[in-house]
C-alpha cells in the first residue's frame, strides 16, 4: 500500500516538475520575443531615419553613423535593412528609388540576398530573389538564372518575373523549356515588364504558339495583344482547332484585336465546330467589332440556335446593332415560340 502511495507521489511529482519546466520554458521565451520585438522596434526606427534621410536629402553620414554601422554588424539587424530597402523602393520613384538603391550598394546588401539564394528553404530563396530584383542587382542575374527550373513555383516563379524584369523580351527564353503552368497572375507581371519587341522576334513567337504548354499559348497570345503583332495572324487562326477551349478563347480575343477585315467573316466560319465558351467568345467578338455583315448569322442564331443563352446574346447584339424593329417583328409573329418571344423582350427591356 505505501508502495502505490509512493509511486503516485513519485508520478505527481514529476508531472509537476514538467508543468514548471514549461511554464519557465514559456517565460524565458516570452522575454526573449518582447525583448526581440524592442530591440527591432529600435533597430526599424534607426533604419527608418536613415532611409528618410537619403531620400530627403540625398545623404548618407555613413563614417558618422557610429549607432548605425555597430547595428549594421548584427545579421538580424541587415535583414531587417533589406526588408525595409525594398519595402520603400515600391513605394517611390526617379532620385528618391535611386537614393535607397544606392544604400543597398553601399551596405554590401546584396551578399545578404545572395546567401538566401543557398539555403533549402523555398521561401528564403524566393525572398533573395525578390530582393536581388527589386534593387536592380543586374550582376546577379547567372546565379537566379539557376532557380528557373527549381521544384518549387513561388521560387522559380520569381525566377521568371527577375529574368523578363532585367531582360525584357530577351528575358522569356525559358518560354521554350517550362513545363508548369504560368499562372494568370504571374502572366500579368510577365507581361507588365515587357516594353517592346525587338525585330526578328516572330519566330520566337512562332515557336511559343507551338508549345506543349497551354499557359505558354495563352502568354503569347496576350502578348501578341499588347504589342499587336500582326505578321503572326495566320499562324493565330489555326489555334481555333487547338485541344484546349481556354485557349480557343484567347484565339478568339487576340484574333479581334489585331483583326482585319476578314476576321469577323472567319470566326463565322469557325463557330459551329466551337464547344459553347468559344462560342459565346465569338458572339462578344461580333458585339465588339460592331461589323453589321455579321447581322444574318446573329439572326439565324437568334431563330435557330438549341442554346437559350445563345439566343438571348444573339438578341442582345442585334439589339445594340440597331435591329430594334426587326426583333420587334419576330416578337409579334405567331410562328414564334414562347421563349423567343419571352428572349426578345428581355433583351429589349434590358438594353432600354
Amino acid at each position: 500500500m505505501l508502495d502505490s502511495v509512493h509511486f503516485i507521489f513519485l508520478i505527481f511529482l514529476g508531472m509537476l516538475s514538467l508543468v514548471l519546466v514549461m511554464i519557465i520554458i514559456v517565460i524565458i521565451y516570452s522575454i526573449y520575443q518582447y525583448r526581440l520585438s524592442v530591440r527591432i522596434s529600435g533597430w526599424s526606427e534607426i533604419i527608418n531615419k536613415k532611409i528618410t534621410k537619403v531620400i530627403v536629402y540625398e545623404e548618407d553620414e555613413e563614417s558618422t553613423d557610429h549607432g548605425f554601422l555597430e547595428a549594421n554588424k548584427n545579421s538580424l539587424f541587415r535583414n531587417l535593412f533589406l526588408q525595409k530597402l525594398v519595402d520603400s523602393e515600391k513605394k517611390f520613384s526617379g532620385a528618391a528609388k535611386d537614393n535607397i538603391k544606392h544604400l543597398f550598394e553601399n551596405y554590401n546588401l546584396q551578399n545578404d540576398a545572395l546567401k538566401k539564394l543557398s539555403q533549402n528553404k523555398s521561401h528564403l530563396i524566393a525572398g533573395g530573389i525578390q530582393e536581388l530584383t527589386a534593387m536592380n542587382s543586374g550582376h546577379s542575374l547567372p546565379e537566379i538564372s539557376k532557380f528557373l527550373t527549381h521544384s518549387s513555383p513561388q521560387v522559380y516563379q520569381e525566377a521568371q518575373y527577375a529574368m523578363v524584369n532585367f531582360k525584357g523580351f530577351e528575358g522569356l527564353h525559358f518560354l521554350a523549356t517550362i513545363q508548369s503552368v504560368i499562372s494568370e497572375w504571374q502572366q500579368l507581371r510577365l507581361l507588365g515588364s515587357i516594353t517592346h519587341i525587338p525585330e526578328n522576334s516572330e519566330e520566337l513567337i512562332k515557336g511559343w504558339l507551338e508549345s506543349a504548354n497551354d499557359s505558354v499559348i495563352i502568354f503569347t497570345l496576350k502578348l501578341i495583344r499588347k504589342f499587336q503583332l500582326l505578321s503572326v495572324y495566320s499562324m493565330i487562326t489555326q489555334l481555333l482547332t487547338h485541344s484546349s477551349t481556354e485557349v480557343r478563347v484567347q484565339t478568339v480575343q487576340t484574333l479581334l484585336s489585331v483583326e482585319n477585315a476578314s476576321t469577323i467573316t472567319y470566326l463565322i466560319e469557325a463557330y459551329p465546330d466551337q464547344p459553347i465558351e468559344v462560342r459565346f467568345e465569338i458572339l462578344k467578338a461580333i458585339k465588339s467589332s460592331g461589323d453589321k455583315s455579321a447581322l444574318n448569322f446573329l439572326k439565324n442564331q437568334l431563330l435557330n440556335s438549341k442554346e437559350s443563352a445563345v439566343k438571348v446574346y444573339a438578341a442582345e447584339v442585334l439589339f445594340s446593332f440597331g435591329q430594334q424593329e426587326f426583333l420587334m417583328l419576330v416578337a409579334q409573329d405567331e410562328a414564334s415560340s414562347e421563349e423567343l418571344i419571352e428572349i426578345i423582350k428581355h433583351a429589349v427591356q434590358e438594353k432600354i
